[in-house]
């Protein structure tokens, strides 16, 4: 990118439009997985929404706020990106067996002394996604790969250009 470009990105209101856009286009993309695709999401799946809705409620915050307050906020923003990348970087970790997910990433324990129609009914009313089971993947890479990468970019983009818009210039008095 050129310096004219990332001075143009670097100005806090778009900067915060497009982290707006960023946080919601992510949740549009997965809504879109999970109801027009019928990908379900696991725990995990859901932690990283989390994150997403808290950059783009941030990024919404900074729209609003008087000119000098939004890089505070949108260095939240960023915080909120790295984080759902650190999540989804955790929830690759657990698909690729390279350690245990957390409680709610295995199925319920179940009674060995329950009959059959209490085990049917304790399975049927469960809705349980085991995070290890990767859903969709393309060239190799899960959708919480993609998101691990999305989000990282996103995060690091925003804190870099958070940080190069410094404080707001003084507007001269005439």
């Amino acid at each position: 990118m050129t310096s004219a470009t990332l001075s143009t990105l670097a100005q806090p209101r778009l900067l915060a439009a497009l982290a707006f856009a960023a946080g919601a286009g992510a949740l549009i993309a997965a809504l879109i997985a999970e109801h027009g695709f019928g990908l379900r999401p696991c725990i995990l799946c859901h932690w990283q929404r989390y994150a997403h809705v808290a950059a783009a409620g941030l990024a919404m915050v900074a729209l609003l706020l008087p000119r000098r307050l939004p890089r505070i906020v949108l260095g939240g923003a960023a915080v909120a990106f790295l984080a759902g990348g650190a999540i989804a970087g955790f929830h690759v970790g657990v698909e690729q067996h390279w350690w245990e997910g957390t409680a709610g990433c295995s199925a319920p324990a179940l009674d060995p002394n329950a009959s059959v129609e209490e085990l049917e009914q304790i399975l049927l009313g469960t809705d349980f996604v085991p995070c290890d089971a990767v859903a969709w993947s393309l060239f190799g890479i899960s959708m919480a790969g993609y998101n691990m990468l999305y989000s990282l970019a996103a995060g690091l983009l925003l804190l870099y250009l958070t940080v190069k818009a410094g404080p707001p210039r003084k507007e001269a008095t005439q």
